[in-house]
């Protein structure tokens, strides 16, 4: 019977290349010549029987064939070296995080310590963004994003719906003698009128056509930073109270009426399957489920 296995060794340099999409910089990572990661990846297109790559202008682009074999060999090698981790009693080592940007400052970011502290033998590293990270080429340990559904491969927990309803300093409510209906907010500065949730919220509270005409044109880009500016006193920000319960809670910010709308996407905590029995990430799982569920608890966001 014949051996139905790759070489190895071909296999690797492929996986590497295929990651970085660049033969210098998977032979940079390999220790070896560019010359020698092309003789491998040569092997194993004779013994495919098809192209793995092509060359598109000064770059190297995987063929459909290409694409097909680097999941498999992703997936493999993720595989081997957790397996290799496990067996050398270093598997708590290094976390990856990605992290969307507003719930890493509003949220993780004041949390984090506390696990880090619990457990000093996990080096934890952050990574904010607002991409969706591709586990399939990434180091990346665990996702926490925004996203609509789930994806093959991956355990996803939700962790929040994400709610959202305007939020300002008590003392730019007080310029104008109180917050009392939806109508009021028109009085002041809105931050990012542009934002379709503040439509949305508007229409739910009954105003069907807020007049933004005389609102400043401006667009913050995170509600990390639409937050800071609404406790700075300059403006009033549509916001997640799940992200800004600390605000909240220490009266940097007031949430003057109790309407939340629902935004499309949820917030989910994302792992690979296969790893899903790593220590470091049952520790993480665990911790922050509870503490959402702590948060949830106590500010009913």
């Amino acid at each position: 019977m014949p051996n139905s296995l790759p070489p190895l060794n071909a296999l690797r340099a492929f996986e590497a290349a295929a990651r970085h999409s660049n033969f210098t910089r998977a032979a940079e990572e390999l220790g070896m010549t560019q010359a020698a990661v092309s003789y491998q990846i040569k092997v194993l297109e004779d013994r495919t029987g098809t192209p793995l790559f092509k060359r598109v202008g000064r770059q190297v682009v995987l063929t459909e064939a290409g694409a097909q074999l680097a999941t498999v060999a992703s997936e493999a090698f993720q595989s081997i070296r957790a397996g290799f981790s496990a067996v050398q009693g270093t598997q708590d080592g290094r976390l990856k995080l990605s992290v969307v940007p507003t719930f890493a400052m509003n949220w993780l970011s004041l949390r984090i310590g506390e696990f880090q502290m619990a457990n000093p033998k996990i080096a934890v590293q952050l990574e904010t963004t607002g991409d969706i990270v591709d586990f399939a080429s990434s180091d990346v340990d665990i996702g926490i994003r925004n996203s609509p559904k789930k994806s093959p491969g991956l355990i996803c927990h939700k962790l929040a719906e994400i709610t959202y309803t305007p939020m300002l300093c008590p003392r730019l409510a007080e310029s104008i003698g109180g917050v009392h209906k939806p109508e009021d907010l028109l009085k002041l500065p809105i931050i990012d009128t542009g934002d379709p949730w503040w439509r949305n919220w508007f229409e739910a509270a009954g105003v069907k056509d807020p007049d933004f005409s005389n609102q400043p044109v401006s667009q913050m880009g995170t509600q990390a930073v639409e937050g800071n500016i609404a406790i700075a006193g300059h403006g009033v920000a549509i916001l997640t109270p799940l992200f800004h319960s600390s605000a909240l809670r220490d009266g940097l910010l007031i949430q003057p009426f109790e309407l939340k709308c629902t935004a499309e996407n949820p917030v989910w905590l994302v792992y690979r399957e296969n790893q899903k029995n790593h220590r470091k990430i049952k520790l993480f799982r665990d911790w922050i489920l509870n503490e959402m569920e702590i948060d949830k608890a106590c500010y009913a966001v």
